[in-house]
């Protein structure tokens, strides 16, 4: 690769300026023209303001009752999204939704709305009915996500008297049952707790007849296909709409069951659709309504998106430096690195490379940055967000663990410290990422505001999608036999000496303490908790339950006997 002198790098950026520059000025361009003139996604909440006046559109014939129109004013909520438009009809006409939405186009509305008014539509709950579980569920893949979704369902829930409980990991088990105790409408929770719920008797979905898949795409990123799977062969099968023509009548889906229930109705949004979300949707899904809003996997419109090759570690710090002091990104601050280690030195690095442009009392006043990774316990993530939100932190850097769902409000600057394995910004590329440059160019492409830079575009790697051969897996071997019941500390040297620099998968039993074998794994591998539904390095903490470390080679330690998958 050719090593470009300063004065190179200065033109580039200079030039980046300028087309920035011609880019907001063409889109200026069309802010003065009607709506009408517009296409689609230039139309802006003017645009549609003027349009619903011009044919007299207005939320009164939503369908929405007057309890909910009356909750939407007092949120704030005073134009729908695109895809709130789409999608709360649909909803309201019980049909099953496939929504493909770009991030932070406002999707929790679009089922949450639709979802009360099916649940009011319902017998109450009482002595008759308490235990027979939820009336509704949504999946999220992440804690954070599931908790925001309960936060905003909240908001509409609660004036109706709805009851609404997360159920995530983190939080002990019996604390969560004991919310259950009196009966509850809706349960916003993480794959693997709900189905660990589910096998420990704490909760059934006897009567369960809304689900909502939320960021499906991401759950089955994270390895909860089979999860997913699992939790919706445990719905009952009397409410399940028949796979027929009827499926799309809205007067025959309104019916009420058997004097007191409704057909089910499942809703699905994912930024993407691979082929195993198109197996979920095809399998759980009747006629479902396919509302597409923008491109799949396209972030939205006012964001700029930056790509910035840096050869070393070294000029990736120093760009970043760079960037902080410029003073022209306020805080909040987020950025994303790959590693749970990166993301606790960069962190307090931060400290060290500047003044924040928020300090205006004292100039000595540096930037305050949070962490949040699979290392840290729940409470110290909900804080780390809080802190953010609040103004009382200036930056998050942060794994990808919350590289998506997590809403914070004028976030100024987004920095992908390391090349994600999915693209979705100022990104730092280094020369080993070629396998993702042709991903990344067609991405950037898409945009209407970001510029394809003149080295990515015309980089070899760019031209074609490379090919991806699969690593072969070895057969299955017993490393190390745990006995059940042991508290476990220490690993033997031999079984630490066979392991180092391989990927291991282990399968826990509950009920035993295996932080000292963990902790001696710390750095080498990555812990999936299939309770929590999120990756955690190094560490299980607390958690019980099953727990896999994945990878390409498969191997397994028994807790008490044979191997298993």
């Amino acid at each position: 690769m050719l090593v470009r002198s300063g004065n190179d790098e200065d033109r580039d950026r200079a030039r980046q300026l300028i087309d920035m520059e011609h880019r907001r000025a063409s889109k200026i361009s069309w802010d003065d023209k009607h709506w009408s003139e517009k296409p689609l996604e230039l139309m802006k909440e003017r645009d549609w303001r003027i349009f619903k006046e011009d044919f007299n559109i207005s939320s009164k014939e939503s369908g929405l009752p007057k309890i909910l129109l009356d909750m939407v004013e007092i949120v704030g909520y005073k134009d729908p999204s695109p895809i709130q438009r789409a999608a709360i009809p649909i909803g309201l006409q019980n049909r099953d939704i496939i929504g493909i939405a770009e991030t932070g186009s406002g999707k929790t509305a679009s089922f949450v709305l639709p979802m009360l008014v099916y649940i009011s539509t319902l017998p109450p709950l009482g002595e008759h009915n308490k235990n027979d579980g939820p009336y509704a569920i949504i999946l999220a893949p992440t804690r954070e996500l599931a908790l925001q979704i309960e936060t905003e369902t909240k908001k509409f829930s609660d004036p109706m008297d709805f009851v609404c409980v997360s159920i995530v990991g983190g939080h002990r088990i019996e604390e969560q049952a004991f919310n259950l105790r009196d009966g509850v409408h809706i349960v916003i929770a993480t794959p693997g707790r709900l189905l660990d719920c589910l096998e420990r008797r704490v909760l059934v979905l006897s009567q369960c007849a809304y689900i909502v898949l939320d960021e499906a795409d991401r759950m089955i990123d994270l390895g909860f296909e089979d999860t997913v799977n699992r939790l919706l062969d445990a719905l009952p099968v009397h409410n399940q709409k028949p796979d027929s023509d009827d499926a799309e009548n809205p007067l025959l889906m309104s019916r009420i069951i058997a004097g007191k229930e409704r057909f089910r109705q499942t809703v699905m949004f994912s930024a993407t659709m691979p082929p195993p979300v198109e197996k979920l949707a095809k399998k759980y899904l009747r006629r479902p309504a396919v509302v597409t809003i923008g491109n799949a996997g396209q972030a939205v419109d006012t964001v700029l998106q930056l790509v910035e090759m840096m050869s070393t570690e070294d000029k990736k710090r120093r760009r970043l430096e760079e960037l902080l002091n410029s003073n022209d990104y306020p805080p909040p601050v987020i950025i994303f690195t790959n590693q749970r280690r990166s993301c606790d030195a960069l962190a307090k690095s931060l400290a060290r490379i500047g003044v924040c442009p928020a300090a205006h009392a004292s100039l000595t006043a540096q930037w305050n940055a949070v962490t949040l990774h699979g290392g840290k316990s729940q409470e110290q993530r909900e804080a780390a967000l809080a802190q953010l939100r609040s103004g009382s932190a200036d930056c998050l850097v942060a794994t990808d663990l919350a590289g998506r769902g997590i809403d914070v409000a004028d976030v100024s600057l987004v920095v992908n410290f390391s090349m994600a394995k999915t693209i979705e910004a100022i990104t730092f590329l280094t020369p080993d990422d070629t396998d993702i440059m042709y991903d990344l160019r067609v991405a950037i492409s898409k945009s209407s505001i970001s510029r394809v830079p003149d080295w990515l575009r015309m980089h070899e790697a760019a031209q074609r999608k490379q090919d991806k051969q699969p690593a072969k897996k070895t057969a299955d071997e017993l490393l190390f036999q745990i006995p059940a019941g042991r508290w476990y500390y220490d690993a033997p040297a031999a079984f630490l000496q066979d392991i180092v620099g391989r990927r291991v998968r282990v399968r826990l039993n509950s009920g035993i303490d295996y932080r000292g074998v963990l902790s001696c794994l710390d750095g080498c591998m990555n812990v999936a908790l299939e309770e929590c539904g999120e990756y955690v390095e190094g560490e299980l903490k607390n958690e019980y339950g099953d727990a896999f470390i994945r990878g390409n080679n498969v191997l397994y330690i028994a807790a008490d006997g044979a191997c298993g998958g």
